[in-house]
């Protein structure tokens, strides 16, 4: 039985989060992730995967990964440190830096990870770091946790940068300064501009880092948003992850070799946790070396992104800014938009609504994925069933 005090705490805020139409469910998905999956014994068009390319089922990244299990098994058996690196994890750094076009990288087990240790590896409470008012959770609690100050610089405003810039290296109290940013930010689709944020860096010193979750694979010819602006020497850390366009799990920091040693030996996500299993590391560089070999689909991917960004568009809804394929319908209202996403379930759509703390309160939206494995007659599908859920509820 729970304690009666975590009991009384968790009884309210639970029935608050469902009253405001901010408490979220977790369905359960019956086989593989897919451009159709089954939910509750229903087939339906899976608009909310960030497996951007269809590799989380692909054949051959799964026989990469058996391969790799019966040859290593199926665990590392404790972390580097203590254990030593196994070739496979090697063989996946040199590629992810080959990839990136940086000296070297260091694999990490989450793009979460990521973040929580390599910026308190760096960063000190005698440091300060700016921050994009829309970054990733991951690179908020990662910034926390390094103990410097954070200062918050409004979504993708240079100008407002330059501000924050010139304060803080004026100011004298910092040893360090950096500028964090997410390459594509996800929930909206914008792109970072890094030719400024790089020009402003070189300016006032400070050290640069990107986080390019959702821009590899999809950006700079799958290189990530960093290369597709030709600044690889440019920026000192480029973070990516390996749950998203490459299929698998985990994440990286790419960079100079200096760097990649510091954090081998300072960032704790690496130092106190196994490290990821040899199969993930086999289907990761396969994912690399087909994503290289094989430009469709990219190409199937902006395609598909584009042909339902203007399909939405002329039914009526708002679709923000997006620069990718990440297609956003803004509907605000919390309620509303868990509502819409319901009926979108109901009528064999997976699209989930994204509200509050994902996004600001009021900004409710539903995050479509369109993937290179979507057909355009699934998508067509996708839109006759916007058009008439968005109809009903009276969003259009």
């Amino acid at each position: 039985m729970t304690n009666k005090v975590l009991n009384d705490f968790l009884e309210p805020q639970l029935q608050a989060l469902r009253d405001q139409g901010l408490y979220n469910t977790i369905d359960t998905v019956e086989g593989p992730n897919g451009a159709k999956i089954k939910v509750n014994g229903a087939e339906l068009i899976n608009l909310s995967s960030n497996n951007y390319l269809g590799f989380s089922n692909d054949d051959r990244l799964k026989k990469k990964c058996i391969e790799a299990t019966e040859q290593y098994g199926v665990g590392a058996g404790a972390v580097r440190t203590i254990n030593g690196t196994m070739t496979i994890h090697n063989e996946l750094e040199t590629r992810l830096a080959e990839f990136k076009h940086t000296e070297a990288a260091i694999a990490f087990q989450s793009g979460f990870n990521c973040n929580m240790g390599a910026i308190s590896a760096v960063m000190t409470k005698k440091d300060a770091i700016i921050s994009d008012e829309l970054n990733h959770a991951s690179i908020i609690d990662g910034c926390r946790l390094s103990g410097a100050k954070v200062l918050r610089a409004k979504h993708q405003d240079m100008d407002d940068l330059r501000r924050v810039a010139k304060e803080a290296t004026e100011s004298g109290l910092y040893e360090k300064i950096m500028y964090i940013t997410d390459g594509v930010f996800s929930m909206d689709g914008d792109v970072a501009k890094i030719p400024e944020i790089v020009a402003i860096a070189e300016e006032f010193g400070l050290i640069t880092y990107v986080d390019d979750a959702h821009g590899s694979g999809v950006m700079g010819k799958g290189a990530g948003t960093v290369k597709h602006f030709g600044m690889s020497d440019k920026i000192d850390f480029q973070m990516g992850t390996l749950s998203k366009a490459i299929g698998v799990v985990g994440g990286y920091v790419a960079g100079s070799q200096q760097l990649i040693d510091w954090l081998k030996v300072r960032a704790r996500p690496f130092l106190f946790s196994t490290s990821l299993t040899p199969g993930t590391a086999a289907a990761c560089i396969e994912a690399i070396d087909i994503m290289e070999s094989d430009p469709e689909r990219m190409e199937k991917l902006w395609g598909n992104g584009t042909y339902l960004k203007i399909g939405l568009a002329k039914l009526g809804f708002d679709i923000g800014h997006s620069e990718t394929p990440i297609t956003p319908c803004i509907i605000g209202d919390e309620n509303l938009t868990q509502q819409f996403s319901r009926r979108l379930l109901e009528e064999g759509v997976y699209a989930k609504s994204i509200v509050f703390p994902t996004v600001p309160k009021g900004t409710g939206r539903v995050r479509n994925m369109p993937t290179a494995a979507h057909t355009k007659e699934m998508l067509d599908e996708v839109l006759a069933t916007y058009e008439k859920v968005g109809k009903e509820l009276k969003v259009i």
